[in-house]
């Protein structure tokens, strides 16, 4: 498979340094996803508006919600209920604080800078090196992920003012060391949404869940039951069911150029079942994201990845697929630019009826990218 073309690369943003990460949603009601991107080194937060199907392959409508530095996560969310979605960035280095930048009133000023309103979170401040915030629940309640010293994963509640920032609540669930992705997966088929989480370093490095206790809500931490890859590097990881029986797996990254498959067994208290993948270190960077898709529309699911560490002639971004044999091959899809990239998002961007890969790059600067799936 190591033939084929790499695919074509379209920039929505490029004009910052450092793009850490693209998070999704229609944020204005058209039926096409928006993006939100904190940018690290040039200490913007900016939302992307999707400009149509015509205009897709140009650089995207854009505004600086905020100006803080550090912001390694961003995410829209209506975090005051009054329907405009705003944004919510997670900073680490020295800003170490949660800000939330309050959307304008009009839709017609969503994309005038000035008519946005950035505030920080108190109860966040200084406290530790955000990495990332997951909305769950019903309304504004954050699942906060941090990393270094004191680093935890917990909840980030609102008062009942949630417009006033001093009113809002913090609350440790868990100890972490670096908690590179959280996403909320229906882990145990009960209907309701838990969290699964990499923890990257520490004394306890794993992929765990956290099991939604349903009506009890978010009263008390949630039950932590351990998936797998422990004492491994793990990156940003993505659930799907791989096997086809039904139950929900695992896929994650892990140092240095492994992505490891986490199978769920029939009863989640027992040990999952582990493969190991390990990509060509003379064509690939290191490990860092990956997503379960199926992505040349076969039917079979591939997975799409990408890597940092990519210097020289390696590329970024590739795609693993398993043959007739049911051996994992590798195809180049992002070709030789780019160094540092981050995790994968996806959407049929082009509406074409397949799906295109969203991802950020942060050390050639090639900034907010996405790459068209040729399949279609």
């Amino acid at each position: 498979m190591g033939a084929e073309e790499p695919w074509k690369r379209h920039t929505i943003d490029n004009s910052s340094k450092g793009a850490d990460g693209a998070r999704l949603k229609d944020v204005n009601g058209d039926g096409l996803p928006d993006i939100a991107t904190g940018w690290e080194e040039g200490g913007v937060v900016r939302a992307y508006l999707h400009p149509g199907k015509e205009r897709v392959r140009e650089k995207w409508p854009a505004v600086t919600v905020g100006k803080v530095k550090s912001a390694e996560d961003a995410v829209f969310l209506d975090v005051d209920g009054d329907g405009r979605n705003d944004v919510l960035s997670s900073c680490e280095g020295r800003t170490r604080q949660i800000f939330i930048h309050w959307a304008p009133k009009g839709p017609k000023e969503f994309l005038v800078p000035e008519k946005w309103k950035t505030e920080s979170i108190p109860a966040t401040a200084g406290k530790q090196s955000w990495m990332y915030a997951l909305p769950i629940g019903n309304g504004n309640q954050f699942l906060l992920g941090s990393k270094g010293q004191g680093a935890t994963i917990g909840l980030l509640s609102p008062g009942q003012r949630p417009r006033n920032p001093a009113d809002w609540t913090y609350r440790k669930w868990v100890d972490a060391s670096w908690i590179m992705s959280m996403r909320s997966v229906d882990m145990d088929g009960d209907g309701d949404l838990d969290v699964l989480a990499s923890d990257r370093k520490g004394r306890n490095p794993r992929v765990l869940w956290l099991e939604n206790p349903g009506k009890k809500g978010t009263s008390n931490p949630w039950k932590e039951r351990l998936v797998g890859a422990k004492g491994r590097q793990v990156m940003f990881l993505d659930a799907g069911d791989l096997n086809g029986d039904g139950r929900v797996d695992v896929a994650v990254p892990a140092l240095p150029r492994d992505i490891l498959l986490l199978f769920q067994p029939a009863q989640p208290d027992r040990p999952w079942r582990e493969e190991k993948i390990t990509f060509d270190s003379g064509k690939y960077g290191t490990s860092k994201a990956v997503r379960i898709l199926d992505l040349d529309l076969d039917g079979q699911l591939e997975l799409a990845v990408t890597c940092e560490n990519a210097n020289g002639r390696l590329s970024g971004v590739l795609m693993l697929k398993k043959n007739k044999d049911g051996e994992w091959q590798d195809q180049n899809l992002g070709g030789p630019e780019g160094i540092k990239f981050d995790r994968i998002a996806y959407a049929d961007l082009d509406q074409d009826g397949d799906i295109d890969l969203i991802t950020c790059e942060e050390r050639d600067q090639l900034g907010v990218v996405w790459y068209e799936n040729p399949a279609r």
